[in-house]
C-alpha cells in the first residue's frame, strides 16, 4: 500500500481508503451487508496496509432509533476490539439538520448547520466511534454561501480548541465540485470530498488546480460510479430489493452504460490493463491532487482485488489522454428523488 499526505494536515493516509456507507444497511438505500463479513473485510483492509476509514453520522440512521449511528458504531467497535485506537485515521461527517441532500441553494445556514447541531453531532460521533478526537470532520453537504456565517466559523474553531476535531473538510454536493472555493479561501478546511471517476472528470479542472495551489486534500468518492465502472453490469442486471440502484440504473441507463463500458474495455485491451475496475482506480490515482479514494467494499474478494491496484502504478499519459474522451457527465440522482429537481447541479 502507498500513502499520501492529506493536504496541509499531518495525516498520511492510504491511497485506498474504506468507504463505509454500504456497510450500514441503510434503510431504502443499501442492503446485503453481512456484519461478520464487514468486520472481516475491515480487518483485512488493515492487514493489507489500509489506515483511512470514512464514515458518517447518518449512515444507517433511522428515525425509529435516533440515538443509533450504525456505521460509526461498527467502526468504533472494530477499532476497540482490535486495539487500533490512534492507528486508524477516521473521517466522519455532520449531516444537515434539515436532512436534505444536496444543500439547496438559498436555504440559510441556520437551517442546515446551526451551532448547537454541529456540536451535538460531533459529540454523538465521538461517542459512537469511541474516540477522544476525530481526525477529520466533514460537512456532509455544502453551499458556499454558508461560509459567511460567523457562528459556523466560531463553532468550528471552538470544537478544534477543545480537542474534539483535528481537521475539517467539506463533502461537496454531488456533481458540484466548485461549490466550496469560498470556504476553502478561509483556510479553515483541509480537504474536499467529491465524486471523481472516469465518467465525472469535472473536478480535475478548477477544483484540482485550486487544491494543488492551496494544499487541499482531495478524497475521491464513488470511484466506480455506484458499481457502473466495475464492468460487471449488463442490460439485464437486477439489483436487490431496497437497493437505490434499481432507480439509479434504469433499463435505458444500463443500455447506455454497456455502450460506455464497451469503449473502456477496448482501452483495457489496447493497453493490456486487466479490467475496467483496475482502469477506473488507476485513473483516479494518476492524479497527484487525490489523497485517497474511498470505494465501498462489502465483499472480501472485492477488497482483496482493490487493495492490490496501487502496486500497478499510475497510467501513462497516452492512456489518460484517451480517457479524457470517455467523460460521461450526467446526474441520475434527481430521477431517484424528485425533490432534487432543479437544484443547480453540475456547477
Amino acid at each position: 500500500m502507498k500513502y499520501r499526505k492529506l493536504g496541509k494536515t499531518d495525516l498520511n493516509i492510504s491511497e485506498i481508503g474504506y468507504g463505509t456507507w454500504q456497510l450500514a444497511n441503510d434503510p431504502g438505500l443499501w442492503t446485503g451487508a453481512d456484519p461478520v463479513e464487514s468486520e472481516a473485510c475491515l480487518k483485512e483492509f488493515v492487514n493489507l496496509g489500509g489506515n483511512f476509514i470514512d464514515t458518517a453520522w447518518v449512515y444507517g440512521y433511522s428515525d425509529a432509533h435516533p440515538d443509533k449511528h450504525p456505521s460509526e458504531e461498527l467502526i468504533g467497535n472494530f477499532i476497540k476490539k482490535n486495539n487500533l485506537k490512534g492507528k486508524i485515521i477516521v473521517a466522519t461527517k455532520i449531516p444537515p439538520k434539515n436532512m436534505k441532500w444536496p444543500a439547496w441553494k438559498g436555504i440559510p445556514v441556520e437551517e442546515v448547520f446551526p451551532s448547537d447541531h454541529i456540536e451535538k453531532c460531533v459529540n454523538d460521533s465521538l461517542r459512537s466511534l469511541g474516540l477522544d478526537t476525530i481526525d477529520l470532520m466533514q460537512f456532509h453537504v455544502w453551499q458556499d454561501d454558508f461560509i459567511v456565517s460567523e457562528d459556523l466559523k466560531k463553532t468550528m474553531q471552538k470544537i478544534t480548541n477543545e480537542g474534539k476535531v483535528r481537521y475539517w473538510g467539506i463533502s461537496v454536493n454531488d456533481y458540484q465540485p466548485t461549490n466550496c472555493l469560498k470556504a476553502l479561501d478561509t483556510g479553515l478546511f483541509s480537504s474536499v470530498q467529491t465524486i471523481f471517476n472516469i465518467f465525472h472528470q469535472k473536478p480535475a479542472q478548477t477544483l484540482f488546480k485550486y487544491a494543488e495551489q492551496n494544499n487541499i486534500g482531495i478524497i475521491a468518492r464513488v470511484p466506480l460510479d455506484e458499481g457502473g465502472l466495475s464492468g460487471k453490469f449488463t442490460e439485464r442486471t437486477v439489483f436487490a430489493e431496497g437497493d437505490f440502484r434499481n432507480k439509479y440504473f434504469t433499463r435505458n441507463r444500463l443500455e447506455e452504460l454497456s455502450s460506455h463500458i464497451g469503449r473502456l474495455e477496448n482501452i483495457c485491451e489496447k493497453y493490456n490493463i486487466g479490467s475496467v475496475a483496475e482502469l477506473a482506480f488507476r485513473f483516479i490515482l494518476s492524479h497527484p491532487q487525490v489523497s485517497a479514494m474511498i470505494p465501498g467494499m462489502r465483499k472480501m474478494r472485492h477488497l482483496k482485488e482493490n487493495m492490490t491496484i496501487p502496486e500497478k502504478g499510475a497510467l501513462d499519459l497516452e492512456i489518460l489522454d484517451d480517457l479524457k474522451n470517455e467523460s460521461w457527465e450526467r446526474n441520475f440522482y434527481p430521477d431517484v428523488d424528485p425533490s432534487l429537481k432543479n437544484t443547480n447541479y453540475l456547477v
